[in-house]
C-alpha cells in the first residue's frame, strides 16, 4: 500500500508541478522574449502533450486514491475527477479546436481582435485559462490533505 501511497503522491506532484511551470514560468518567457506569433506556435506545440500529461496523472492519481480507500478518499477523489475532466475538456475538445481555428489565422500581431475567427480563438483561451487555474487550484488543495 506505501507503493500506491508513493505513486498517487507522485502523480499529484508532477501534474501540478508540470502545469505550475508550464503557466507560471515558460509561457511568460516566451512571450517576454519572443514574438506574439512565435511564443503562440511554440506554446502550441507544447499543448497536446501537456494536456495528455495532464489526464495521465489523473488517470494514475484516481486509481490510487481509490486503491487507497480510507480517510479523506471522498473529497480528493471528487477533486481528482474535476481536475481530470477538465484537463480531458482541454486535451481533447479545446486545444483540437483552437488549433485548428489558429491555423485560419495569419497573425496575431497584425489580425484585429474584432475578426470573427480571434474573437472565437480567445473565447476558447479563456475557458481553457479557466479551466488550467481551477487544476492547478485543486493540485493544491491535494497537495494540502496529503
Amino acid at each position: 500500500m506505501q507503493v500506491v501511497a508513493a505513486i498517487y503522491r507522485l502523480a499529484i506532484s508532477l501534474w501540478l508541478g508540470g502545469a505550475a511551470l508550464f503557466t507560471f514560468v515558460l509561457t511568460p518567457i516566451l512571450f517576454r522574449s519572443e514574438s506574439r506569433d512565435v511564443a503562440g506556435r511554440i506554446v502550441g506545440l507544447f499543448f497536446p502533450g501537456y494536456f495528455r500529461w495532464g489526464v495521465a496523472c489523473g488517470v494514475i492519481a484516481i486509481i490510487c486514491r481509490v486503491v487507497m480507500a480510507g480517510k479523506g478518499t471522498v473529497p480528493a477523489a471528487v477533486i481528482i475527477a474535476v481536475m481530470l475532466t477538465l484537463s480531458s475538456i482541454q486535451a481533447f475538445y479545446i486545444e483540437p479546436k483552437a488549433a485548428e481555428i489558429k491555423k485560419q489565422i495569419p497573425s496575431f500581431e497584425t489580425t484585429p481582435k474584432e475578426d470573427p475567427m480571434r474573437r472565437q480563438f480567445s473565447k476558447l483561451h479563456g475557458v481553457s485559462a479557466v479551466c488550467n487555474l481551477s487544476v492547478i487550484a485543486g493540485g493544491v488543495v491535494l497537495v494540502i490533505l496529503l
